[in-house]
C-alpha cells in the first residue's frame, strides 16, 4: 500500500482536530485513511456508511471501547451526518482521533450552515504527480525559488507513465491500455449515474452525460458557456449550472484571469482542465493540463496544510497577450509558466509579463528531455525536471 503525499500533514492535525478527506472518486481517500489506521494506530475502527452492520453501530454510537481511531466512510449520505459526527466528537475527543472520508460529495455538504466549523481540517487529495511517485518531499516556500531534482530515469519514467496513464491509482499503478479503457468508461458512468444523478436534479442526463463527452476536446481552452451552451441545445444558466456540478465533483477544474494593475486583463472567460488529464487527446492540451494539475496540487497543499492564500491563474491582457499559468501567494505574483512541446527562445507573452508585473521567476516548460538553461530571465526547462520540483 502506497504511502500518500497528505498522510504526515494528516497525523499532525490529528493531533488537534478531526480531518476530512475529500476529492475524486476513485483517487485512493479509502486506501490512505486504511494505511494511516493500520501504520500509525493500535486499534482502529473503520465504519462504511454503506454497509449495513456498520450503519447500524454508527446511529447507536456502538464503536470498540479501546479504539483510538475512528474512520467514517462516506457517512455524508446520512443526512443529519454534521450533526451527528459533532457529538461524536465532542464527547470523545479526548480519547480517540476521527477521520472522515468521502466522495466528492463531502465538499458539497460541507459548505453553508457548517455546525462543524472549527472542529476539523479539511483536505483535497489528488491523482499522483512525477514528485508523489518519485518519493520526492520538496521543501516549498511561497515566493522563494523553486528547487528542481537532477533527474534520473525515474523521474523521466514517471513522467511518461502519468502522460499515458494519468495520476488516478488504478490505471496508474496497473499500466495497462485495457484498465484504462475500463476506467475511464466505468469512472464516468458512476460519476454521472450515481454520483450526482443522486445529490444533483439533472433532468437531461443525456444531454448532461454529452458534455461530459466533450469537455476533454476543450481542455487548455479557453471555455465559453455561450459556445457550449448552444452545442448542447441548452439553456446557457443550464450549463453554467451543470460546469459547476462536474467542478464539485473534481471532474473538472476552471482557473481565471489573473488581475495585476499594470496589466488590462481579461476579466471573465476561463480556462478549463480536467483532473484525470489521461482523457485528453490532444498531446499539446495534455501537456498543458499535466501541468495545471500539477500546480493547483501544489495550490491546494499548501491552503489545506499550512493555510497558504495561494493561486493558480492565467494571464491574458486585453491585446491578447497571454501565459498559460502564474502562481501568486496572497494576490502577490510568485512565477509563472508557458508550457510548449519543444523548447525555443523565451516567450515574447511570457518575458513581456515578467517585466511588467516584476514576476520573480519565470519558466518555460519544454516536452524534451535534458533541458535546463537560462535566457533573459526566463528558464527553459523539460517537464519532467520541473513536475518533480513540485509536490
Amino acid at each position: 500500500m502506497e504511502k500518500r503525499y497528505l498522510v504526515e500533514t494528516i497525523l499532525n492535525d490529528l493531533s488537534e482536530k478531526m480531518v476530512f478527506v475529500g476529492g475524486p472518486r476513485q483517487v485512493g481517500k479509502t486506501t490512505m485513511a486504511e494505511y494511516i489506521s493500520e501504520n500509525y494506530f493500535s486499534n482502529p475502527q473503520y465504519l462504511n456508511w454503506d454497509d449495513r452492520q456498520d450503519r447500524k453501530d454508527i446511529m447507536e454510537c456502538r464503536f470498540k471501547a479501546d479504539a483510538d481511531l475512528l474512520v467514517f466512510d462516506e457517512i455524508h449520505k446520512y443526512k443529519n451526518w454534521k450533526n451527528h459526527i459533532k457529538g461524536i466528537y465532542d464527547k470523545n475527543k479526548h480519547r480517540l482521533k476521527i477521520i472522515v472520508t468521502g466522495s466528492a460529495r463531502l465538499d458539497i455538504y460541507r459548505k453553508g450552515g457548517d455546525s462543524l466549523m472549527g472542529r476539523y481540517h479539511y483536505y483535497r487529495l489528488h491523482p499522483f504527480s512525477a514528485a508523489e511517485y518519485t518519493g520526492r518531499e520538496n521543501a516549498i516556500e511561497p515566493l522563494k525559488e523553486l528547487k528542481f531534482p537532477q533527474t534520473t530515469g525515474k523521474e523521466k519514467d514517471a513522467h511518461e507513465l502519468l502522460k499515458i496513464f494519468g495520476g488516478f491509482p488504478e490505471p496508474f499503478l496497473n499500466r495497462k491500455q485495457k484498465t484504462l479503457r475500463r476506467w475511464h468508461n466505468q469512472r464516468a458512468e458512476r460519476l454521472v449515474k450515481e454520483d450526482i444523478r443522486d445529490i444533483q436534479n439533472i433532468r437531461e442526463i443525456s444531454s448532461f452525460q454529452l458534455m461530459v463527452d466533450i469537455l476533454p476536446e476543450r481542455a487548455g481552452s479557453l471555455l465559453s458557456v455561450n459556445s457550449l451552451s448552444e452545442d448542447l441545445q441548452v439553456s446557457h444558466k443550464t450549463a453554467s449550472h451543470w460546469l459547476e456540478t462536474l467542478e464539485r465533483f473534481y471532474y473538472s477544474f476552471r482557473i481565471y484571469p489573473f488581475h495585476h494593475s499594470k496589466i488590462r486583463s481579461l476579466r471573465k472567460e476561463p480556462k478549463l482542465y480536467l483532473w484525470d488529464w489521461s482523457e485528453v487527446k490532444n498531446p499539446a492540451a495534455a501537456s498543458e493540463n499535466i501541468a495545471a494539475s500539477h500546480l493547483l496540487k501544489l495550490c491546494h497543499f499548501l491552503k489545506d496544510s499550512q493555510g497558504r492564500k495561494t493561486e493558480l491563474n492565467y494571464i491574458r491582457d486585453l491585446e491578447g497577450r497571454e501565459t498559460d499559468f502564474i502562481v501568486s501567494e496572497n494576490g502577490k505574483p510568485w512565477f509563472a509558466v508557458e508550457v510548449k512541446t519543444s523548447p525555443g527562445k523565451p516567450p515574447k507573452h511570457l518575458l513581456y509579463f515578467s517585466g511588467k508585473m516584476k514576476i520573480p521567476f519565470s519558466f518555460q516548460v519544454v516536452e524534451e528531455k535534458g533541458i535546463d538553461i537560462f535566457d533573459s530571465r526566463v528558464r527553459t526547462i523539460s517537464m519532467d525536471k520541473f513536475l518533480s520540483g513540485l509536490i
